[in-house]
């Protein structure tokens, strides 16, 4: 039986209030979630239906309390139809919108819906959703990755069928309709090129240089990439008295399983989950929180780094199996030494804390907490 998602309550908060925007990656249960509200088929209306898109433009809306309107951001004056909607709307009638882009930039030029919605973002499944308690259990959301129809699925062979398929989708459909790309092919290479640099900064020259390409052409593909959210880029973390990097890089993938080395994967598993938990605070408790990643110019790393208005509040360090607590993360925790830091594993049985406060544990027993 699939379960609730975790965004539902506050959806259902934020409805009595304003217009919810529930945006996130294709097929991540976005519509799903939606049609489980009460009545919610009463008054869904999908922009990708033609029977549904001529009674949008018409304005012949269902009659019922809740208003659907599924990737209405495909229509090119979706802003300003919205906010005749909401302003005459019957008292009490909600609306909710649901897309798989990042509706927070596509509203960015026309007229401005500020203060009529709130913004929420879904992301795949993960440790706490699933109520994951064991590094075997991990494992599997290692392999299947989060997105609800692979992993309950529960094959791996039907995985990566469906990523396949989900990748041909994304840039064969979803990006066309957004995005003015000519050059799809090249935009694939880059695509397919990517899953295999995850955990290094990731540089646009070198990837220029591969594919034959100019500079701005292949940040602005990895910046739409962000937009439909195929992957995330995380900015390094600095601070005065740090000589750390400044401007490179690291990207991590929403479908991690996608991503072939398996330390790499499973450090992209970890990165999904900060982010997701970063991003629900922000949306649901207006927190300025930023996930990034350290590294400094004498070569010490930390994979990510969680900061609230500047300051570091976790620091997470990733390893395949136990070990000893890494350097840079020694180094780190003695520069922000109130800053919780952990170093987590994927198969590691070691449940220890270190002098200087370094917590080291599977993996399980931080993300279960990250809800």
């Amino acid at each position: 039986m699939i379960q609730e998602r975790y965004l539902r309550p506050q959806v259902e908060q934020d409805l009595r209030r304003k217009m919810v925007f529930v945006a996130g990656p294709r097929q991540v249960g976005k519509t799903t979630m939606a049609r489980s509200l009460p009545r919610a088929d009463e008054g869904y209306l999908n922009w990708d239906v033609a029977e549904h898109r001529e009674r949008i433009l018409k304005r012949e809306l269902p009659i019922g309390p809740l208003w659907i309107f599924d990737e209405i951001h495909k229509y090119r004056s979706w802003r300003n139809y919205l906010k005749g909607i909401y302003d005459g709307r019957p008292r009490g009638q909600e609306i909710l919108v649901t897309g798989s882009a990042r509706l927070d930039f596509y509203r960015f030029s026309g007229d401005s819906l500020q203060g009529r919605y709130h913004m929420l973002r879904l992301h795949p499944l993960s440790v706490a959703e699933l109520d994951i308690r064991s590094s075997e259990d991990l494992e599997q959301l290692l392999t299947l990755g989060g997105f609800p129809e692979p992993f309950y699925g529960g094959s791996e062979v039907e995985s990566r069928r469906w990523s396949r398929a989900y990748r041909n989708l994304l840039i064969r459909e979803e990006l066309v309709e957004l995005e003015r790309v000519q050059d799809l092919g090249n935009l694939e290479l880059l695509v397919l090129r990517l899953p295999g640099l995850v955990g290094s900064p990731l540089s646009v020259n070198a990837l220029r240089e591969d594919l034959r390409l100019s500079h701005k052409t292949v940040d602005n593909w990895l910046r739409i990439l962000e937009r439909l959210y195929a992957i995330f880029r995380l900015p390094p973390f600095g601070a005065p008295g740090i000589r750390a990097l400044k401007k490179a890089r690291k990207h991590y993938h929403f479908d991690w399983s996608l991503v072939p080395d398996i330390a790499a994967r499973f450090e992209n598993l970890v990165a999904s989950h900060l982010l997701k938990w970063v991003h629900f605070r922000q949306d649901t408790e207006g927190l300025d929180l930023e996930l990034r990643y350290f590294r400094d110019a004498e070569g010490r790393e930390v994979d990510f780094v969680v900061v609230e208005r500047g300051s570091p509040v976790l620091m997470v360090d990733c390893k395949r199996s136990d070990a000893k607590v890494d350097r840079s993360l020694r180094y780190l925790k003695r520069r922000f030494r109130d800053c919780p830091a952990w170093q987590v594993s994927a198969t590691g049985r070691k449940d220890v804390q270190t002098p200087e406060g370094i917590r080291i544990s599977p993996a399980v027993t931080l993300l279960e907490t990250l809800t």
